[in-house]
């Protein structure tokens, strides 16, 4: 039996993601009632300019004090899209100590104050849920939160930034180089007017600490995360994945050291082998690879993000906490029992792809293998071209750690016959 009295719902912002969870709300607003149990009323709208006209949405709900709406102490569920650090770590916590429960897409903050959000939550009887933070509409968290509870993931490999994967695509299938490229992702609205956030890998890094807490029950800051843009990535560098099988992406990857005693969190591009799933996904698209001992490979793939993609999966949240209310419980919290420490990124062990430029006569390949050699870093292949006094030796490695490689570079550059580094990458996903 349906109840008659709504949950009421005031949603934080009313941009592209808050007009979208609005509109939904509105012509869905059967279905939703039908699948809650109980109708759902928009009772408040918080924005920065209320003169601005918004379709569909009541002048009369709409009010540019964010901290009264959330204080009113009426409303069921806090709907946050307005992104940042604060107000809106402020506003979230207000909700909770006034009987509202949350749901957010902000990354960014889940992030950096998780942990606190969560304990603020379980403090006041409250669920916070995020589905929207990580990957658009593609359902992640929950599967990994509550899907595969009762196994043990190991592995979590993805493209969660639908920005740089189309700028790395197009280098790809074009030949073009990274600016132009770009160019292309701002004329198509893809990228934004400063793009710092996507192809420095601080949006990535941020999804990647909150899927590495959620994937190893450990709390993982964004200050957990190594972080590595994808801008010094040329059409080069596409034409050496490409004699090997790969291409290229920008990766969050969070892993289980071998023996399951630490854990780590990275963002970087690296070349993928053609046959690995990740390397088809094209455009904008995002796509995550799960590894777990029951379950075997896992593949999520869809839009990552746009306004109808995101809200879509904030309104699976909003009827996953609205039934939670209606029968007096909460959703799962945060699970951080295994508390397992975060190794930096020297304890990483992967292949490596390193090209340099070295002097084109007899004995450099020997000088350049004994360095290896004496880092305890095993080559794998090596390809060498030259001419006119110049070469240039592309050296793929077997499996080795971060600090071993950083050290056997460093030994490299003291080489005379070595001119330099054109450039390192990793290779992942084999």
């Amino acid at each position: 039996m349906m109840r008659t009295r709504p949950l009421k719902v005031a949603l934080l912002g009313c941009g592209v993601v808050g007009s979208e969870v609005a509109r939904i709300m509105t012509t869905h607003a059967d279905d939703l009632a039908a699948r809650i149990g109980a109708p759902v009323e928009l009772a408040g709208v918080a924005v920065r300019r209320p003169s601005k006209v918004r379709e569909g949405i009541d002048p009369a709900l709409v009010t540019t004090d964010a901290t009264a709406l959330v204080k009113r102490g009426d409303i069921d569920v806090i709907v946050e899209v307005i992104g940042g650090i604060e107000p809106a770590r402020t506003l979230i916590t207000t909700a909770f100590e006034h009987g509202a429960s949350v749901v957010s897409a902000n990354k960014a903050l889940l992030a950096q104050d998780g942990a606190a959000l969560h304990k603020a939550a379980e403090d006041h009887d409250a669920d916070l849920y995020y589905e929207a933070a990580v990957a658009g509409a593609i359902p992640l968290i929950r599967p990994l939160r509550e899907s595969l509870a009762g196994d043990k993931v190991n592995r979590v490999l993805g493209i969660v930034n639908g920005t740089t994967n189309f700028i790395l695509d197009k280098m790809d299938s074009t030949g073009a180089g990274y600016q132009e490229a770009l160019d292309e992702a701002t004329a198509l609205g893809y990228a934004e007017a400063d793009p710092t956030a996507d192809v420095e890998g601080f949006d990535a890094a941020a999804k990647a600490a909150i899927l590495a807490g959620i994937a190893f029950h450990t709390r993982v800051r964004l200050d957990d995360v190594y972080r590595e843009g994808m801008t010094e990535v040329t059409a080069a560098d596409f034409a050496s994945a490409k004699n090997m099988g790969c291409t290229i992406k920008l990766l969050a990857i969070c892993e289980r050291a071998e023996d399951g005693g630490s854990v780590t969190a990275r963002v970087h591009p690296a070349m993928i082998p053609l046959s690995h799933p990740l390397a088809s996904v094209r455009g904008a698209y995002n796509a995550v690879f799960v590894e777990s001992d029951a379950a075997g490979q896992l593949m999520f793939y869809g839009p990552g993000a746009g306004g109808a993609p995101t809200a879509s999966a904030v309104l699976g949240d909003l009827v996953a906490v609205c039934r939670n209310r209606l029968n007096g419980a909460t959703g799962p919290g945060e699970s951080a029992y295994a508390a397992l420490p975060v190794s930096g990124m020297g304890e990483v062990v992967t292949r490596y792809h390193i090209s340099l430029d070295v002097a084109d006569k007899p004995g450099v390949l020997a000088q350049v293998a004994t360095v290896f050699a004496e880092h305890g870093v095993s080559i794998d292949t090596v390809r060498q071209t030259g001419k006119d006094g110049e070469a240039s030796l592309v050296v793929v490695t077997h499996r080795a750690s971060d600090a071993s490689l950083s050290g056997t570079v460093e030994a490299l550059r003291k080489l005379d016959t070595v001119r330099g580094v054109a450039s390192i990458m990793r290779v992942e996903g084999e």
